[in-house]
């Protein structure tokens, strides 16, 4: 149920502060209209089918990823005016089933402050956006926590007494990316921040009705091996453990590991609502091994976890810029624990974009070439006592990438050329299959059962050209697939 305080603040919003309201409704009706204006300006070779990304401009990490009113609600950090990173604004998105989405109205503006990273929450009929407010007035950099309101999932409202978390316990401006939940009475918070000495860490929440929250502790921190910053926190239960999943900044490579500028990945273990202690059981894991997933987060919804991660690279070369539009998300992955890991596969209702137009089963022979438009989806099973190598690239050549397994080092292994290499040992559960979606710049691979995942950006130009370079035949199934995400 909602707070006495919340319905308060909704009726404020409802009677009190009308003129403020218009006012925000006018700033996105423009914004709305100078979209609209632009859209037919962007550039399509590499916009994507089935993918979401912003409909011009820039975007960065996934937000408010939820359920609410029947619908799937997904908000990222967008900045509609250049394809470079600018004042950050909440674009939205919704869809029934986590495959077919359709652009909403921008969420939130910037006011004074930059809208960063934040969740959404579903407080009796209300969704509530808890968001990170940073201010920069030259001198001195400031990150405090937001609200937002909404009725109908689509207009919101700031709350005027906002901020509800006004500093970091030891003072640290960077203090960011808020992520909540409810558990019995009580609503929880986590928000990445780093310690005095420059080592990232979660900090802990409590309130009892989403304006006046209570520091209740570090939930985990960096020993000085894992970064100086972990950003986008998430926490949550997973099949009897908790997950605490976040995106260290700062990690030095190790060996395969680490090859990103920055990681996501999670550590497993236990927790006690009752003396708030998160005990690590796992270390630390990478969560995708591809060359661009960063700044995951989760929503839950009928019993499954699910994620959704951004499909980009900090100071990664990000070709689609000259066209107007930079970033995507990836596809939502169900999540699920077995053993001491998370297994990711692509939500059951991706199947539903499959057409029967370009449909081919069969034996696929050693350098033998299958063609496709800009999507394709490929599936086979291997004989991991033989070597299996494909290489990808455009029917009119562009960027080129190699998926190569190796039974002498049973590493799985993308290859964009000039040693871009990402690679992780592969163990099977039992499924030995390859399971490969490609869009009109992008490649991700799932391994078996999903316990091995890469997420990366390639630009093939026109079409895509598939080659099996392996020593085996594959038996093999492609589909085309169908848009899902409005031009």
């Amino acid at each position: 149920m909602a707070s006495p305080r919340l319905l308060f603040v909704l009726s404020l919003v409802a009677f009190i502060n009308g003129q403020v309201v218009k006012q925000t409704e006018s700033a996105i009706e423009e914004l709305e209209k100078y979209i609209q204006n632009k859209k037919p300006e962007i550039n399509q070779r590499y916009r994507l089918h089935y993918h979401v990304a912003a409909p011009v401009g820039w975007i960065n990490d996934p937000n408010g990823f939820s359920y609410y009113k029947g619908e799937y609600h997904l908000f990222y950090q967008f900045y509609p005016y250049d394809s470079v990173w600018g004042p950050m604004h909440w674009g939205h998105v919704t869809s029934p089933d986590l495959v077919n989405w359709k652009w909403l109205p921008t969420a939130l503006i910037p006011g004074e402050e930059y809208c960063f990273s934040g969740s959404a929450v579903v407080a009796d009929d209300t969704m509530v956006l808890i968001y990170t407010a940073h201010i920069d007035d030259g001198k001195h950099v400031n990150q405090s926590q937001y609200l937002a309101f909404s009725e109908d999932g689509v207009k919101f409202v700031k709350y005027e007494g906002n901020p509800v978390i006004p500093r970091s316990p030891n003072g640290s401006p960077d203090f960011r990316d808020p992520k909540a939940w409810r558990h019995g009475e009580y609503w929880y918070v986590i928000i990445g921040s780093k310690t005095d000495d420059g080592r990232g860490r979660v900090l802990l929440y409590r309130s009892s009705d989403l304006f006046d929250w209570e520091f209740l502790t570090v939930l985990g921190e960096s020993d000085g091996k894992l970064g100086y910053m972990w950003e986008c926190p998430d926490f949550f239960e997973l099949d009897g453990k908790f997950v605490l999943l976040m995106s260290p900044q700062g990690i030095e490579p190790q060996g395969d590991r680490y090859k990103n500028l920055h990681q996501t990945g999670y550590i497993i273990g236990s927790f006690n609502y009752a003396t708030f202690e998160f005990i690590p059981e796992v270390e630390f894991q990478e969560l995708d091994y591809g060359h661009d997933f960063y700044a995951a987060q989760t929503t839950e919804n009928d019993g499954r976890r699910y994620v959704v991660g951004w499909f980009n690279m900090w100071e990664a070369p990000h070709l689609e810029e000259t066209d107007g539009w930079s970033g995507a998300m990836t596809i939502v992955r169900e999540m699920e624990l077995y053993e001491n890991r998370i297994l990711m596969k692509p939500v059951k209702d991706m199947a539903s974009l499959r057409e029967e137009e370009g449909y081919i089963a069969g034996d696929w022979m050693t350098n033998q070439d299958l063609s496709f438009d800009k999507t394709a989806e490929i599936l086979f099973e291997n004989s991991l006592d033989k070597n299996v190598e494909l290489l990808l690239t455009g029917i009119d050549g562009g960027q080129k990438v190699w998926l190569r397994w190796s039974p002498t080092t049973k590493k799985v292994s993308v290859d964009r050329g000039n040693n871009d290499v990402r690679q992780v040992e592969w163990v099977p559960t039992e499924n030995k299959s390859w399971r490969i979606f490609l869009d009109a710049s992008t490649l991700e691979l799932f391994c078996g059962e999903g316990e091995v995942v890469f997420s990366s950006r390639v630009y093939p130009d026109g079409g895509w050209k598939v080659t099996n370079l392996s020593n085996q035949t594959l038996n093999v199934e492609t589909f085309k697939l169908k848009r899902s995400i409005p031009v």
